[in-house]
């Protein structure tokens, strides 16, 4: 499928570029999505990071140089885009296990890792409801936080943003607020390729505001997808997402943001909504 073979092309993009700055934006351009988007879909269909997939390839073929040639250390590390032999060392043997001036040692253990090559995947047929919704802008209000554009740090800071809010009171005090839909507690990321990249917990207001940043989500169509339990359970649903409906739907993402809307705030019995920005495949 043409969406699959987009995400090889990404791939390909990656291996030519082991020895190089790997440019996100354009392994998103390559599959016709942000970076943002890019890296959420490669961790979710991968099953580990883009930046951890990186670093793994670089080790592989480090140890490989490494063995074969005789290059110094400091060359190859300076070869994969480290700028101390000190960081260098560390990536090599967090990886292999072993430090890279023990290579040639006679029965010497170490890792290959090969390149990805994406396939679709024929499963047990399990449904996924969802509805196609098109919204003018809405105005939302909150508080919000930088998002790195190497995403795999908002995995943790994200959850610690929530926590710290509802601790507070914030998200008490954003319910009160909510008077337009989506009528739920919204995770909002906004993570297009023109402003800084920011993570929201806000609602949807039209009330007077003197408390909280406001943010106008711009006008989009999205998939929203439903769904309940616990904090687990969305990612589960991301992940299907991702893997069985996006491939198949006729649609791609959409320049705009991802919204997660919480009916019940308790992370271990919650109503959910996942909204994904969509348009039409070129």
């Amino acid at each position: 499928m043409e969406w699959v073979e987009k995400l090889n092309q990404s791939m390909n993009y990656i291996e030519e570029h082991l020895t190089d700055e790997i440019d996100y934006g354009q392994l998103g351009r390559i599959a016709c999505c942000s970076a943002y988007h890019y890296q959420r879909m490669f961790a979710y269909m991968a099953g580990i990071t883009l930046a951890e997939y990186i670093r793994r390839r670089k080790m592989s073929l480090a140890a490989a140089d490494l063995q074969s040639g005789n290059e110094r250390i400091i060359d190859i590390a300076e070869k994969y885009g480290y700028r101390s032999p000190t960081a260098f060392n560390r990536a090599f043997q967090a990886f292999h296990g072993i430090a890279p001036s023990s290579v040639k040692n006679k029965d010497v253990s170490l890792k290959s890792f090969s390149p990805f090559v994406f396939r679709i995947a024929v499963k047990g047929a399990v449904e996924i409801n969802y509805r196609i919704e098109t919204k003018s802008a809405f105005r939302i209000v909150g508080v919000s936080a930088p998002i790195d554009k190497k995403i795999e740090k908002s995995f943790i800071e994200v959850p610690k943003m929530w926590q710290a809010s509802s601790a507070n009171g914030t998200i008490q005090k954003l319910t009160e607020m909510m008077d337009a839909p989506p009528m739920g507690v919204l995770g909002v990321s906004i993570c297009n390729n023109e402003e800084q990249w920011k993570y929201f917990i806000a609602v949807s207001s039209t009330k007077a505001n003197d408390k909280f940043e406001e943010y106008t989500v711009p006008a989009s169509t999205w998939a929203v997808f439903s769904g309940e339990g616990t904090n687990l359970s969305i990612q589960e649903l991301e992940l299907r997402i991702i893997t069985e409906w996006l491939p198949t739907s006729g649609y791609e993402y959409a320049d705009a943001p991802d919204i997660e809307v919480y009916f019940n705030p308790d992370p271990q019995n919650t109503k959910y909504e996942v909204w994904i920005p969509i348009a039409q495949k070129r």
